[in-house]
């Protein structure tokens, strides 16, 4: 069964106006949020096989602020098509990178990380998909479950498992800098 983590980078900084939108790096909230998330991956053995990466530079640091958690054997790709991509992007990759990956995560940007999932999540808790839907901030992680094979992953066809935001994982983790969405 193919599972799928949808993780939004962590939140970024605006404070140098000189900086195009695909160059600007994590704030200090994105740089705490990141290795959080990463610690809650590792804890709960939710390891990916595959990693497609957004390779705008607040998505290469999230994924780099995770890495340290991330055990065993795993591909990672920065793909460019990921930056400024639409749901239908994010789905058509997902059929052609996941190859026979058990896991894939895939780090993105909003608008069509929160789409993504919404438009992959067919069954599961109701409460999950309406989260989704009101709210995916930045380092939250969607998990979605699918039969079959990657290529065969279509629209409505997942099964929501989980939903982890960076604040709600800051309040049970006493050792956590605090986090603001």
């Amino acid at each position: 069964m193919p599972r799928l983590f949808l993780l939004r980078h962590a939140k970024s900084s605006w404070d140098d106006s000189a900086l195009d939108d695909f160059s600007r790096p994590l704030n200090l909230r994105g740089r705490a949020a990141g290795p959080l998330m990463g610690r809650h991956i590792a804890d709960h053995g939710l390891l990916p096989e595959r990693v497609l990466c957004s390779s705008a530079r607040r998505t290469r640091d999230t994924f780099a602020a995770i890495l340290p958690y991330l055990a065993g054997d795993f591909d990672a790709r920065f793909l460019g098509r990921l930056y400024q991509a639409s749901a239908a992007d994010y789905l058509d990759l997902i059929r052609k990178e996941g190859g026979k990956a058990r896991t894939l995560l895939m780090i993105g940007h909003n608008p069509a990380i929160q789409e993504a999932a919404l438009s992959l999540i067919g069954l599961g808790n109701p409460e999950l998909k309406a989260m989704i839907g009101e709210k995916f901030p930045t380092a939250a992680l969607a998990m979605i479950d699918f039969d079959g094979e990657w290529s065969r992953v279509t629209a409505a066809s997942g099964r929501i498992v989980a939903f982890f935001r960076p604040r709600e994982l800051e309040a049970v983790d006493a050792t956590a800098p605090e986090v603001d969405e």
